[in-house]
């Protein structure tokens, strides 16, 4: 029962890649633990995958002590139809009132599939879920970032995303119960074969703790090299604004902004960017936002913590010789 905030179980879908659980999924399951506490809930935790040796143990060390684990040689890498049928069978079979998933690709991508299967409300890129007036309520950016909705969900079921690094993933280690769950595989209409993978030194912005980003400002892709060194200085993730994505100076995967990524690292810079609402709606979340950019009156101004009147081809080097 949700009305008082009474759950019978809340349940995280934790994320993993080859055995490596998502930070996100750490960071969900330190929040589904303190919602389980306030509400009088049993948090359980769903592993999904084909080779999840010490991915349990891991989630472990941040509280997760009911951890089922579902391995199966043909779930190596993400199918939608056969997560979506697994995770709402499992949900339906286990009575969660409550599905907490990362608001990642795969998070955004299985969230409305559950959603269908069992006729819930889905609330998505949250930031904030809390406890108060005796209802789960949840806050979300709208109208591309511009407002912050507080919203409660009237379903029977409740399925929220959340944006990664809103929360901290706090250790709290316990000794799990892990359990295995039996898995018949339907033949999915499409199956992946191959995935083509980047440089796995490469930091992915939708987890990054700091990010640079480059716009227009930098005049043109052979001068992002300034982001890139300034990103290896500070162990930063590399970023663009959709401009310059759109121009082909930069792959689609460093995009920051409503048609790209969502982030919310502690540190975002943001150099030649002049701050469109589409480019706000992405990143205004960080922590910290330090623009640079010679423009005085760029909208990014309004937002930065901390502000650089200056030209990038200046400011930048010096920055790099500072650090």
């Amino acid at each position: 029962m949700i009305g008082d905030v009474e759950m019978k179980n809340i349940l995280v879908f934790a994320e993993q890649r080859e055995g490596e659980i998502k930070k996100v999924a750490l960071e969900n399951v330190s929040l589904g633990k303190k919602l389980a506490s306030n509400a009088g809930s049993n948090l359980i935790t769903i592993l999904i995958g084909s080779s999840l040796n010490g991915a349990p143990e891991n989630l472990a060390k941040y509280g997760a002590e009911k951890i089922y684990c579902c391995e199966h040689e043909d779930l190596h890498y993400y199918n939608a139809e056969q997560y979506a049928q697994i995770l709402s069978d499992f949900a339906q079979e286990h009575e969660a009132e409550l599905i907490i998933l990362g608001a990642t690709a795969m998070g955004k991508d299985l969230a409305p599939r559950v959603a269908v299967k069992l006729n819930a409300v889905l609330a998505s890129d949250c930031i904030s879920i809390i406890i108060a007036d005796g209802e789960l309520k949840i806050i979300r950016p709208m109208y591309a970032g511009k407002i912050r909705a507080t919203i409660t969900l009237k379903s029977e079921t409740k399925i929220v995303t959340v944006r990664p690094n809103v929360y901290r993933a706090e250790e709290a280690p316990v000794t799990p119960e892990i359990l295995k769950i039996p898995v018949t595989l339907k033949e999915p209409k499409a199956k992946v074969k191959e995935i083509l993978a980047g440089s796995k030194d490469k930091i992915d912005v939708t987890e990054a703790d700091i990010i640079v980003s480059g716009g227009r400002g930098l005049k043109g892709p052979e001068n992002f090299h300034l982001i890139t060194d300034l990103a290896k200085k500070l162990g930063a993730a590399q970023g663009a604004s959709r401009a310059v994505v759109d121009a082909g100076w930069r792959p689609y995967e460093e995009q920051v902004g409503q048609t790209g990524k969502t982030v919310s690292p502690s540190l975002y810079v943001a150099v030649g960017i002049s701050g469109a609402i589409q480019h706000l709606a992405g990143m205004s979340s960080s922590k910290f936002i330090v623009a640079i950019n010679k423009d005085p009156e760029a909208p990014i101004f309004k937002v930065a913590d901390y502000g650089i009147v200056g030209d990038a081809f200046e400011v930048v080097p010096k920055l790099i010789e500072l650090l």
